[in-house]
């Protein structure tokens, strides 16, 4: 009986533990970088909404640098690393593949594509919203050619999904590199920027999108939690149990590409999140989507903030874009992956 309670406490615990270590490393976020501020400062400053006159003393600069710069950042990395999370949790069920991941289906790629056609061919004619809103109109071009290619065929199952989403991120890679190498050859820093991702575009005005994007992944979870569960015992028992499978694969697809698309518009192409943080995840709280969800969120943010301290602070003043970080964690994750199930 005590062994049933600690298990029906155990995602409570999780979460718990995960909200604080996210809280933390916002907290180190602030705090750290090229410029390291005083935590007495920074609390300050954050409080002083909560209890007017607490920040008095504090210099206009160190606000600045709080609150126009790097507060935004560290909001932008939670949501991004939870919405990936989130959205490569939703995926890895519904296609019943291990190795789903918002990257896998062309979505990134399709995003990068609409970028680097504004940088290199089109102009920024529609000011600074012109990259983000390229780079959502590619991201949404790729999911309709996967899902278009999938509704033509008579099954929608996950392998055909991957297959499409695979020859999708693809031919958006060679789009990419023909403008690359075809455009002006100076734009390649920010293009760099769109391949291996980064949280430098982070400002109050744009912050909505980003809160959208992992609005979306993370209520189709909850929402859809009961639906997935059923799935996880496979196609034929969830459909003995009234699940429309081929309807909830589709609606989640869709979904998926939406919080992605709004997700890489701000933040480009950040890889390995939504692979990695469900498979720990599960190992701590279990397959159901409900605490699977919640846990997914708190570990992709707190993966996505802590990378980003990373990219911040070991070549200072010099910034490492954050896609770097993660991928270098995830090509050990999926070694590690590899080691522990070689006959996987």
């Amino acid at each position: 009986m005590r062994g049933d309670e600690r298990r029906a406490r155990r995602p409570a615990l999780v979460c718990a533990a995960g909200l604080a270590l996210v809280l933390a490393l916002a907290l180190l976020g602030i705090a750290e970088g090229a410029t390291p501020l005083p935590f007495g400062s920074v609390l300050r400053v954050l409080l002083a909404p909560l209890a007017p006159g607490l920040d008095a003393g504090v210099g206009a600069p160190l606000h600045r640098i709080v609150l126009d710069l790097r507060l935004p950042r560290v909001i932008l990395a939670a949501c991004t690393g939870s919405g990936l999370a989130v959205v490569g949790a939703l995926l890895q069920t519904t296609t019943r593949n291990d190795l789903a991941d918002p990257f896998l289906f062309g979505l990134s790629s399709g995003a990068a594509a609409g970028a680097v056609s504004v940088i290199t061919l089109f102009g920024y004619r529609l000011g600074p919203w012109t990259l983000p809103a390229a780079a959502f109109a590619g991201a949404l071009l790729s999911a309709a050619i996967v899902f278009g290619l999938v509704s033509t065929q008579n099954g929608r199952g996950g392998e055909r999904l991957v297959l499409a989403g695979l020859a999708t991120s693809f031919l958006f890679g060679a789009v990419t590199l023909f403008l690359v190498f075809a455009g002006d050859q100076r734009a390649t820093t920010s293009v760099l920027f769109w391949s291996v991702g980064g949280l430098g575009l982070a400002a109050w005005d744009n912050l909505p999108v980003g809160l959208a994007g992992a609005g979306v992944a993370i209520a189709t979870g909850l929402g859809l939690r009961a639906q997935l569960d059923a799935l996880l015992a496979g196609e034929d028992t969830a459909a003995s149990l009234g699940v429309d499978v081929r309807r909830l694969r589709g609606a989640v697809f869709l979904l998926c590409a939406l919080s992605t698309a709004a997700l890489v518009a701000l933040a480009g192409v950040i890889g390995f999140v939504g692979l990695m943080v469900p498979h720990v995840a599960r190992a701590l709280v279990g397959v159901r989507h409900g605490p699977l969800v919640a846990t997914s969120a708190l570990m992709g943010a707190a993966l996505l903030l802590g990378g980003d301290l990373v990219s911040r602070t070991v070549l200072a003043p010099q910034e490492l874009p954050v896609g770097i970080v993660t991928a270098a964690a995830g090509g050990l994750f999926v070694l590690a992956l590899v080691v522990r199930r070689p006959g996987a």
